[in-house]
């Protein structure tokens, strides 16, 4: 089977035949003179001398850049602020024009007279992505990582800390490009331990070209972490504190010379997280007479303490080459107490019984991963060699005791662990023509255990209800990809197929069953993009993608958040398949940027959670167990824009707005549990600059109410305030940050089974007011900031194309 995906891929070709050229590439690369760093966002400027029309372009992350120009005189400069520009006089254009590697040099005149201008977070459109420069949001100083991500347009964090993009939970999330320990077993907890101040910019791709995984239906999003780059010595210290508990302190260093840079990002945190939940329940017969009611109020507090840090060493081999080698550590300690009482009650709402069920769970989490890079930039035309290689491990031991009315009940200990190892090598052709081919190469092998023990005070009467097990998973993904991409004029194209074999191993120890999958699929990717004028584009994007079932999934052992309610996994569940399709368009005006785009997604065998009676009672109640099936199929469809307006340097104000539906199809047991709906979010930030130079920052959110086959989710609405002021000449800055105003971010809705209803509020934190403090040695504020600028193109593996 491997042999025949390679095959497949190999064959992959293109052929195109193109009109007379009527216009030509100026082509180059612009680097610091001093420290020969690339210059991300210089800005080249094309005046024909005859007509003293404007044009030109940017530089993109690696320095290079492609500027479409027609032919005639031109005068051209090299732009790049508080650098001293270069000029090019009266050059004539009547063929390609290669201008090779160009120096710039500080200018020490203006160095120091840099405008600082308000910071925000900027927007750069790709051709397959977006690209959020995460800047100084203030509203998410001293939070973690996903506080970032719910400040993103098109994601949002529900109150349990799951990630979804454009209404979909299935999105795949890597850390600088490739899967991560820092996410690690639990990768909605462990992203909540990460700092804020980690991240550098966060990248959503809705529509993946083939050079990503197939994984994520709804589409990926890709947390590049900060890294030094600054020559010298020079970082940053932060530091916060606030109310429910929590505090930490975290630095990002480097040091770095003409030969080697050397760097780290270092946290610890502390954290004491109450919340709550609610739940109300009403029983009926078969013929929908009431039988009972249950009432459960649960509080809980959560205490996690964590220490993560980073550390690298990139050597340069040469002006093109380059070894990085990076071990990232990741350790956190966890007690979460929870105290639930459940009155039981009878037809006639009289209370027969009372239980008061007090757990106590303790959590020893660490993770570690070493990963080399080697990166070869063959030539100054585009040319590069890449290679990964990859190694993590993690671990996650739970000790659990449940105490009910004071008697002991029971322990469960659970113990997890994965070793994964991954190689990745890619390879950048820029052909003569102004086209790129790119192929790669990946192995991602995961094999992970989970030991799960049950110890009640009494023993199972029936062997088959004790939940302990043990449960070996592996499962590796080969994969081979090619593509091929050009920029005509104004039309930008990226055409790719990724061919993905997967092998899953599923052993049961407890009970000496082995389930072995296998399948091979092919990914074909398009991306289309057309330049209307300098200010309005269009973007057109299909791709294939899948959604794997996570073991926890595949686990047929049952797993109980209370005595009633159970949780079993399907070990014949299958993957589902999805085609997915965007179309985008961007405007922007003088103050004002609309990014706008309309997707539909088609996807079969789609998961859906079960409930069912498992047929016996807790004091008259039935147990109720959930599972996950193949549906036959859903479609989903949605339009989203984001916008942005400058009204002045000192004041900016943003939104977005989507809106999701869907339709599923699909019956199990005789039970259709099709279902259509619709629902939309909306977010608004407004940054203002006060008197005495102080910045007030707001964030509205709000997640409009959901509904699937047997429950209905009621909106969410929250509101985020911050203040900053600058202090010790702007390298020290101090912010109050109120998450969750109103105390308001409560997920509350309605359950249902053909014998029971329910009413429910959980809520995961409650209002958290923080100040930070964040000092800067060695470097500015807005240190050679960076004018960024919206530009369709292709990401770092296509650099210097399309610009």
């Amino acid at each position: 089977m491997k042999k025949q995906i390679l095959i497949l891929v190999c064959i992959l070709s293109y052929s195109f035949a193109f009109a007379q050229k009527t216009s030509y590439n100026i082509t180059g690369k612009v680097i610091d003179k001093t420290s020969k760093e690339p210059l991300e966002y210089a800005t080249i400027v094309l005046k024909n001398t005859k007509t003293n029309k404007i044009s030109g372009g940017v530089t993109n992350s690696k320095g290079n850049f492609n500027v479409i120009a027609a032919k005639g005189v031109y005068d051209i400069s090299i732009e790049f602020i508080s650098f001293k520009t270069i000029h090019y006089k009266n050059r004539t254009i009547d063929k390609d024009l290669k201008l090779g590697t160009i120096t710039l040099s500080e200018d020490a005149a203006v160095l120091d007279e840099v405008e600082i201008i308000a910071e925000k977070t900027t927007v750069d459109i790709r051709l397959d992505k977006k690209i959020y420069n995460v800047g100084k949001d203030m509203t998410v100083k001293g939070g973690s990582i996903s506080d970032v991500l719910d400040n993103v347009p098109s994601v949002s964090v529900d109150v349990e800390g799951n990630v979804s993009l454009r209404g979909n939970e299935n999105v795949r999330i890597l850390i600088d490009g490739k899967p991560s320990s820092l996410v690690g077993l639990d990768g909605a907890s462990a992203l909540r331990q990460l700092p804020a101040e980690a991240i550098e910019r966060v990248e959503v791709i809705t529509s993946p070209s083939a050079r990503y995984d197939a994984e994520g239906t709804a589409g990926i999003l890709n947390i590049i972490l900060r890294k030094g780059k600054i020559t010298g010595f020079n970082g940053s210290i932060n530091a916060s504190a606030g109310n429910p508990t929590q505090y930490g302190v975290s630095a990002n260093i480097n040091y770095r010379t003409k030969k080697y840079n050397v760097f780290t990002n270092t946290g610890y945190n502390y954290r004491n997280g109450p919340g709550n939940s609610f739940n109300d329940v009403t029983y009926f017969d078969n013929n929908r007479n009431i039988t009972g009611f249950l009432k459960e109020v649960r509080k809980n507090n959560r205490l996690r303490e964590g220490y993560n840090s980073s550390f690298g060493i990139e050597y340069y081999l040469s002006q093109n080459s380059s070894i990085l080698g990076n071990v990232v550590i990741r350790k956190s300690d966890g007690e979460n107490t929870t105290a639930n009482n459940v009155d039981f009650f009878d037809a006639n709402k009289t209370i027969i019984d009372n239980r008061v069920r007090n757990e106590n769970e303790l959590s020893d989490s660490k993770s570690i991963q070493y990963s080399i890079n080697y990166t070869n930039r063959l030539n100054d035309s585009g040319k590069k060699l890449t290679i990964d290689l990859q190694y993590s491990k993690s671990d996650q031991d739970e000790n659990g005791t449940i105490f009910q009315n004071n008697i002991f009940i029971e322990d469960n200990i659970t113990l997890r662990n994965s070793v994964r190892k991954l190689l990745q090598i890619d390879y950048v052709f820029p052909k003569e023509d102004g086209s790129q081919i790119e192929l790669g190469y990946k192995a991602d092998l995961d094999k992970t255990n989970s030991d799960y023990k049950n110890n009640p005070a009494i023993p199972y009467s029936n062997p088959k209800l004790d939940p302990s097990n043990n449960l070996d998973f592996e499962q590796n993904i080969y994969a081979l990809y090619s593509q091929y991409g050009k920029k005509i004029n104004r039309f930008s194209y990226l055409l790719g197929l990724r061919a993905e074999l997967t092998e899953q191993n599923i052993n049961l120890l407890t009970t000496n069953e082995v389930y072995n999958k296998s399948y091979a699929q092919l990914f074909p990717t398009v991306n289309l993009g057309y330049e209307l004028s300098e200010s309005t584009s269009f973007t057109l994007g299909y791709s294939k993608r899948l959604r794997r079932p996570r073991s926890w999934f595949l686990n047929p052992f049952e797993s109980r958040s209370s005595e009633t309610n159970i949780f079993k996994g399907n070990v014949d569940l299958d993957p589902t398949f999805t085609n997915s399709f965007d179309v985008g368009y961007l405007k922007k005006w003088d103050k004002v940027t609309l990014n706008s785009s309309v997707y539909y997604r088609h996807s079969t065998g789609i998961y859906q959670f079960i409930s069912q009676e498992r047929g016996d009672f807790v004091n008259g109640v039935p147990v109720i167990v959930r599972s996950p099936i193949n549906l036959s199929s859903e479609d989903s469809y949605g339009f989203e824009f984001n916008t942005s307006y400058r009204v002045s340097r000192k004041v900016n104000f943003s939104g977005s707005f989507n809106f999701f539906g869907f339709e599923t199809v699909g019956s199990f047991n005789g039970i259709d549990f099709g279902n259509k709906n619709t629902s939309w979010s909306t977010r608004f930030n407004a940054k203002v600059t006060l008197p005495g130079q102080i910045q007030w920052q707001t964030r509205v959110f709000y997640r409009g109410p959901q509904v699937n086959a047997q429950s209905t989710r009621e909106g969410i609405a929250s509101v985020n305030l911050a203040f900053s002021k600058d202090l010790w000449k702007d390298n020290g800055t101090l912010v109050l940050n109120v998450s969750d105003l109103l105390n308001s971010r409560k997920r509350k809705g309605y359950s249902y089974t053909p014998n029971s209803e329910s009413y429910s509020e959980f809520q995961w934190r409650q209002r958290q007011v923080s100040l930070s403090f964040t000092y800067r040695f060695n470097q500015k504020k807005n240190q050679r900031q960076r004018r960024s600028q919206q530009n369709n193109d292709f990401d770092e593996g296509g650099e210097g194309f399309g610009k």
